[in-house]
């Protein structure tokens, strides 16, 4: 007998989502088309009553994949998240902030009833310019700090730079500092009054102009990859920011990267994970909150990742 599931997506609003390659559109696509019932609601409507039950707004949706028309949606409903809902997926975009952290604790208080995708208290422990270094041995030089003088010491050993916000997404606010460190000092007083944070510092790598690989792991396994090559002009490849995509193969590196987290991966409850490699062998993110990718990773290679993602879930649900 098929596993019929109810399903919850935390997300930012379906109305505004871009149907050709949003990774969450395609995993409510393959949900639907799997008899699983759909309803989506955004994460300021999550309440936690005094009886400790977790609620929501939710409203039921189908899907389809037609520009303009891509959704209808019933009205808004007070869900218990523990009862009412077999699967939520934590689909809305990073930033990273007491917001979204707040809202994983949330979640974590129905972990034994529901099954959350990804594990909410893992997605908090590993933001994306975080939980990458534990896997130093594969990444370029890395210096998190808010100190320029510190940024200009690692200059001297290691040339231009890139700057990162830590908990930034899809391409944006990332500098790059000639080797005569112009601008630095001016960069980071923008950057120490925009986020109370440190920041991510590594050493520009030319080989990003080939581009930026962005592999999808689910359950710790490889799902497919594309390449990011940066649009004209820019040293960005984020598909967001301009990037084009194009088929691509994993190195033995990459490979060995991939094989070195896959089962840690697993083992936290990480059921899709983006995993970012510049030039074929240096790691700089591992992207845990809303990965994005599968549209392209598919189109390319002729997978169907949403569904390996929809086989590990239900593979998990099953175990309740």
């Amino acid at each position: 007998m098929e596993l019929s599931l109810r399903v919850a997506v935390q997300m930012d609003p379906i109305e505004n989502i871009n149907v050709a390659g949003d990774s969450s559109f395609a995993l409510m696509l393959a949900a639907q088309e799997r008899g699983h019932s759909i309803c989506e609601y955004h994460v300021e409507s999550l309440t936690l009553d005094a009886d400790d039950r977790l609620y929501a707004e939710c409203s039921p949706v189908t899907v389809r994949r037609v520009e303009g028309d891509h959704f209808s949606k019933g009205a808004a409903e007070r869900l218990d998240l523990g009862k009412d809902i077999d699967v939520v997926l934590m689909r809305q975009d990073p930033p990273f902030h007491m917001g979204y952290i707040t809202a994983t604790h949330m979640l974590e208080r129905i972990q034994h009833e529901t099954l959350v995708v990804n594990d909410p208290a893992n997605v908090r422990n590993a933001p994306e310019k975080v939980m990458v270094l534990n896997y130093r041995q594969f990444m370029p030089p890395t210096l998190v700090t808010r100190s320029a003088d510190e940024v200009k010491r690692f200059m001297a050993e290691h040339g231009a730079v890139v700057v990162k916000p830590i908990h930034g997404n899809g391409g944006k606010a990332i500098f790059r500092v000639p080797e005569s460190g112009d601008n630095l000092t001016a960069l980071f007083e923008v950057f120490n009054q925009t986020w109370p944070e440190p920041h991510m510092v590594q050493p520009f790598l030319p080989e990003v102009s080939e581009g930026d690989k962005r592999i999808v792991l689910v359950d710790g396994e490889v799902a497919g990859a594309i390449n990011r090559i940066p649009g004209e002009g820019e040293f960005r490849s984020n598909l967001a920011m301009g990037g084009s995509a194009e088929a691509t193969e994993l190195t033995t590196r990459e490979r060995e990267i991939c094989e070195a987290m896959g089962p840690e991966l697993k083992r936290l409850g990480l059921t899709f994970v983006g995993i970012d490699v510049i030039g074929g062998k240096w790691l700089t993110e591992i992207n845990v909150t809303s990965p994005t990718g599968i549209v392209a990773i598919d189109k390319f290679n002729g997978t169907d990742t949403a569904g390996m993602i929809w086989d590990a879930i239900e593979g998990r649900v099953s175990e309740f």
